[in-house]
């Protein structure tokens, strides 16, 4: 399956935005997905992941109650909603797919099969 992120831009302190993972080559129902975040200098972590269902969200802790994932499954298509960014939340932004096992949602990035190519997120303060 491709992927590709996009929705990514420059916005201040406070602002929204909300990135979209779009898929190609297979259906985006037999996959759990996960957003992904990198800053320059740092490992790529994990930011929030939502099950094949869409059922099952989890989300790091500095980003609970700010963002939110959310799949349609009918357009093959993941989102995340990020509200009230802040500078620490600049990074390049990736979306990843995982065949889903038992783990419903996985928050390390070697549990995921396929990765689109990043969108950029600036914060400015």
């Amino acid at each position: 399956v491709q992927l590709q992120a996009f929705g990514g831009g420059l916005v201040q302190a406070g602002g929204s935005l909300r990135l979209s993972c779009a898929a190609s080559g297979r259906t985006l129902t037999m996959y759990a997905m996960g957003w992904f975040r990198q800053a320059p200098g740092q490992e790529r972590e994990f930011v929030s992941g939502i099950s094949r269902s869409g059922g099952t969200t989890s989300y790091r802790d500095s980003v609970k109650g700010r963002f939110t994932i959310s799949r349609d499954n009918a357009k093959n298509a993941v989102y995340l909603q990020m509200n009230n960014l802040q500078p620490e939340d600049t990074a390049v932004y990736y979306c990843a797919a995982r065949p889903q096992d038992t783990i419903l949602v996985a928050t390390s990035t070697d549990r995921y099969r396929y990765w689109g190519q990043g969108t950029q997120v600036t914060v400015s303060s």
